[in-house]
């Protein structure tokens, strides 16, 4: 049986302060005198100062979209939850993404992420815009504690749950570690926003202590009471999944999608890399059809399946809409979905604040091996040495004393994550003890060093949500094949990362590593098969859109036309 846990209630935040105390009155009040008043100057003198006041609000009206986020940070824009004006309300709310209404000192990080990321050249579609409302909309109707959700359950207690209801459900079971759970969070998302479904997520450990409710006026939290609790013994010899009722003629259905035998109350489905050729003829329209009959389904994944989603040609049209650009799925419903609260927010501030923000140039460095020992391995550091620096990412070290730094020297901040910290303290050193032959200044800095997964450890997995998010507050990106981590950091910032290639026979690869085609996540374990022909296929050829990873073969991932 499931353990019920309670969530802790957020820490209360001060309320922001007054806009009116400027840096001018501050200024004033702090040399013990009054600010001079226009009125005991003579009138010529009022108007050479109202006309140079004109030029100045001129010059910085043109100036003010490329006034460094930086200096703002350093004299305090973001103290106790502050939000200075950049670009207008637009910028806040992500072009529509994000709703308004929600009580903003509950979650600092759904408006002031803005502030740490560079503007996304990806705009939102007005029809995915328009779409997420309406989704509110229904999660608000359908959710925790409506009259409509406590009639689904009582159906579903009641083993008619196949009865006709009003709302429909879509039940994420929390499972894997954290890159892998927000990708098939995203991916279960989307499934919801195609079949008019309402999202709740399994809050397993420690859900609640990491992300803010994104829907407003509504909880995305599973209720503890659901009467259906033993998600941890799901798998995929469960009786009740999709596969293994198809495979044991429970289930069948017909050309038209409509049920041949009595349907079950509930669907387990079970999309994870493990899972057997009949559980993947869920991506196919048939079985699709025959799905929208069953009100609650319950899905335990590990993958991103985005891109079987748009290989579906009942949803085609749908998908074409929201996501003109089709490899920025993950990178709209990442910044839509997850918003780190204020614990973990402040983990992400503080650090950002104290080792990033003053460089000119922010490299993010993220190291994912396979290995059984814990390293580090010098065919592992010899690679990240030679991709950051054959991608004109890092200077070389010269290892000669004559180049001299000025004040006007450029400055690098690199962010290294991984689970040992040994390879940041090689190039640490490296750049301490040798002068790059560029003259810059490379700081490097690591925020944790666990050593180990740890999945489901809360102060584990908080550190994990920063480090994340640290990431995709870089500039420019590095990231280590196969790793959901790295894939999540390169979505959530719209960055098109250097992807380290996986290592044989302790060995640096060569090349060292290749760009990515896009900003788009892999799915690692795709189906091979043409659900029309109905046989075997090569599922990275079958639309333009859908290609083979970078980083595994036979993994599918979204690009966009103008990208290859």
């Amino acid at each position: 049986m499931e353990t019920k846990r309670m969530r802790r209630p957020q820490q209360p935040v001060p309320a922001p302060d007054s806009e009116r105390e400027g840096p001018f009155w501050a200024a004033s009040a702090a040399a013990g005198r009054k600010p001079p008043r226009l009125m005991h100057l003579h009138p010529s003198t009022v108007l050479l100062l109202l006309a140079s006041l004109l030029l100045i609000c001129i010059a910085l009206s043109g100036a003010h979209r490329s006034f460094p986020l930086d200096r703002l940070r350093a004299k305090g824009g973001l103290e106790n939850g502050t939000f200075p004006s950049l670009g207008g309300p637009k910028d806040r709310f992500l072009h529509g993404l994000l709703a308004a209404g929600f009580d903003e000192q509950s979650c600092l990080s759904r408006y002031q992420s803005v502030l740490y990321r560079k503007g996304s050249p990806h705009v939102p579609s007005s029809y995915l815009v328009e779409k997420l409302r309406n989704y509110e909309a229904l999660h608000k109707k359908c959710g925790p504690n409506t009259e409509l959700y406590k009639k689904a359950v009582e159906q579903l207690k009641s083993d008619h749950g196949t009865q006709s209801t009003e709302c429909n459900y879509v039940i994420w079971i929390s499972y894997s570690g954290l890159g892998n759970k927000m990708l098939s969070i995203a991916s279960a998302f989307l499934y919801a926003l195609l079949t008019n479904r309402v999202l709740f997520i399994d809050r397993g450990f420690d859900m609640a202590d990491l992300f803010c409710e994104p829907f407003p006026e509504s909880s995305w939290l599973l209720p503890l009471d659901f009467p259906i609790n033993e998600f941890d013994t799901f798998d995929m010899k469960t009786p009740k999944s999709y596969g293994n009722m198809l495979k044991d003629k429970v289930i069948g259905n017909g050309d038209d999608g409509t049920s041949t035998h009595s349907l079950p109350d509930y669907i387990y489905l079970h999309l994870s890399h493990d899972y057997g050729d009949y559980d993947k003829l869920f991506f196919c329209e048939d079985d699709q059809r025959f799905l929208r009959f069953v009100p609650w389904l319950l899905l335990r994944s590990n993958n991103y399946f985005v891109p079987s989603l748009f290989m579906i040609p009942t949803y085609e049209e749908e998908l074409k809409h929201l996501f003109p650009e089709k490899d920025t799925v993950f990178h709209h419903l990442g910044r839509y979905l997850f918003h780190p609260t204020n614990s973990v927010w402040g983990l992400i501030t503080r650090y950002y604040q104290s080792y990033l923000a003053k460089a000119d140039e922010r490299v993010g460095i993220q190291v994912r091996t396979f290995e059984t020992d814990a390293g580090p391995f010098q065919y592992v550091l010899d690679q990240i040495l030679a991709c950051t620096q054959k991608a004109k990412l890092l200077p070389d070290a010269s290892g000669q004393d004559t180049v001299v730094s000025t004040p006007k020297t450029k400055s690098k901040a690199v962010l290294m994550t991984s689970l040992n910290s040994g390879y940041s303290e090689n190039i640490r050193n490296m750049y301490w003890e040798h002068p790059t032959v560029t003259g810059e200044i490379i700081s490097v800095y690591q925020p944790s060093h666990e050593g180990y997964q740890q999945t489901e450890k809360q102060m584990h997995d908080m550190k994990a949500v920063a480090e994340i998010y640290l990431l995709s507050l870089t500039d420019v990106l590095v990231t280590s094949a196969w790793s959901t981590f790295g894939y999540v950091a390169q979505g959530l910032g719209g960055l098109r990362p250097w992807i380290l290639f996986k290592p044989e026979n302790h060995t640096a690869p060569d090349p060292p590593c290749r760009r990515a085609m896009s900003i788009e996540p892999c799915f690692h374990a795709p189906p091979f098969y043409d659900c029309k022909a109905k046989t075997g296929a090569d599922t990275g050829a079958l639309v333009p859109y859908v290609r083979h990873c970078e980083d595994m073969s036979w993994g599918l991932k979204l690009v966009d036309r103008n990208e290859w």
